[in-house]
C-alpha cells in the first residue's frame, strides 16, 4: 500500500484547508484509514480514523472541527479541517492500517505540513 498525502499549507486561525491521502497499491487490504500528525515536540497523535466499515474514531481536538471522507471509487481520504487553530499546526501524516493474523501492520504517506497563524 502507497500513500499520498496533500493539501497542506499556510492558513490563519478561523480558516479551512483540506488535506487528501490517495492510495495506492493493494487498497483492498486496508482495514481502516486515517490522518495522525505531529507538532513539534511532540509525539505522534490520531487525529481521526475511518474503518472499511464506516466507523469513524476522532480525537477530542477534532470533534466538531474536522470531518473524514471517502471516495472509494479514487481510493482517495479527505480531512476537512475547518476552524482551524494555532495549536492544529504540524505536520499530518495520511496512514493504512491492515489486521492480518492477530497483528497490525501500519502504512504511511510522507506527511504534509499545516500552518495556522494567530
Amino acid at each position: 500500500v502507497q500513500l499520498q498525502a496533500s493539501g497542506g499549507g499556510l492558513v490563519q486561525a478561523g480558516g479551512s484547508l483540506r488535506l487528501s491521502c490517495a492510495a495506492s497499491g493493494s487498497t483492498f487490504s486496508i482495514n481502516a484509514i486515517g490522518w495522525y500528525r505531529q507538532a513539534p515536540g511532540k509525539q505522534r497523535e490520531l487525529v481521526v480514523a475511518i474503518s472499511s466499515g464506516g466507523s469513524t474514531n476522532y480525537a477530542d481536538s477534532a470533534k466538531g472541527r474536522f470531518t473524514i471522507s471517502r471516495d472509494n471509487a479514487k481510493n482517495t481520504v479527505y480531512l476537512q479541517m475547518n476552524s482551524l487553530k494555532p495549536e492544529d499546526t504540524a505536520v499530518y501524516y495520511c496512514n493504512a492500517q491492515r489486521y492480518q493474523l492477530g497483528r497490525t501492520y501500519d502504512y504511511w504517506g510522507q506527511g504534509t505540513l499545516v500552518t495556522v497563524s494567530s
